[in-house]
């Protein structure tokens, strides 16, 4: 987190207090957007305190203060809700909390796509991946507690995996490009053996029923992290909202979209960007013509799943209802 001076005018609200209690409930952007006209630049005001295990995660209980430093502005910790929690035991022991960080975002509106939620970079990639092709009885459905049967390639995986079922095709609204098929989440399985080219695996917990022709894929740890942080992105960058997970026409607060950016353009868990409507056009009565209108912005998204090509993104502001479609822009403060 960087605390270097800033090159911009004060991103702190005229009217933001000078101390905020941490509630239960917060998130970091609510925090954020507290003190900050622009939340997303607070990775470059906050002032990391090196007496605490983690000065990044923030707890009920917790006193931010708003502080001037060398005449720069300054979020800070002034103190924390437990005083236990921030004992120094030793130069490198120090006590870690019992309880649960503030989360940057309302996890729940995003807990599905974190631990499934499986993206399929092609469709080759889809049908290399292992599939189930029977059950134990010749059951056609299988749920918790069922054997089932696949073949594919399972060396060297672990023990545990996740079921999917090919769902929506995600196709780059410009350049006509696959970016992922979406692996809709079915359940979990554990392998107990591969003898013969037939893995015999045990349905631990199901979403919905298996079947025949699901592909089996190895668990991604990378989409289970959750301290991430708002912030803008490397670089300047412009994509367009390509689907909406909710299945729905109009986009709303908390609604996850699918980016037509990901790894590959250098989008991270944490990058926010600014949602501006499509270009529209008005007739000017006095020359004859149509002018393009001036874009405005109306909302903004925060990454929180990137994939190769594709991401998910999570709606955290919105003046009116977001559609597919409409641009995706770095933010300016």
């Amino acid at each position: 987190m960087s605390s270097l001076g800033l090159a911009y005018d004060s991103p702190v609200k005229a009217d933001s207090p000078s101390r905020y209690t941490v509630e239960k409930g917060d998130t970091l952007w609510d925090i954020s957007t507290t003190f900050l006209d622009s939340p997303w630049l607070w990775p470059e005001i906050w002032h990391a305190n090196p007496q605490i295990a983690n000065p990044h995660l923030i707890y009920p209980g917790d006193v931010i203060s708003l502080v001037y430093i060398n005449g720069q502005p300054r979020l800070m910790i002034s103190s924390r809700g437990k005083p236990g929690r921030t004992i120094k035991l030793t130069p490198k022991i120090r006590v870690k909390p019992g309880e649960s960080a503030i989360p940057a975002i309302p996890l729940s509106a995003v807990q599905s796509y974190l631990k499934g939620g499986h993206v399929f970079s092609s469709e080759e990639q889809l049908n290399n991946a292992p599939y189930v092709f029977a059950a134990k009885g010749g059951k056609l459905v299988s749920g918790a507690g069922d054997k089932i049967y696949a073949r594919g390639d399972f060396a060297g995986h672990t023990l545990r995996f996740d079921v999917v079922r090919r769902g929506q095709q995600i196709v780059d609204p410009e350049t006509d490009e696959v970016l992922g098929l979406i692996g809709i989440d079915v359940g979990t399985i554990n392998l107990s053996r591969v003898r013969e080219g037939v893995a015999s695996m045990v349905v631990q917990d199901s979403n919905m029923e298996m079947k025949p022709g699901d592909r089996v894929v190895k668990q991604d740890a990378s989409g289970l992290v959750t301290t991430f942080f708002p912030r803008a992105p490397a670089a300047p960058l412009e994509g367009i909202v390509t689907a909406n997970m909710n299945n729905t026409k109009k986009i709303s607060k908390f609604d996850t979209v699918v980016i037509n950016k990901g790894e590959r353009e250098s989008l991270r868990q944490g990058d926010i960007l600014a949602v501006y409507r499509k270009t529209q056009e008005a007739f000017d009565p006095f020359t004859n013509e149509q002018v393009s209108l001036p874009s405005e912005r109306i909302g903004l998204v925060m990454v929180y799943r990137p994939f190769e090509k594709m991401s998910y993104g999570i709606v955290l502001s919105a003046k009116e209802d977001i559609e597919v479609g409409y641009i995706l822009r770095s933010p300016q403060p």
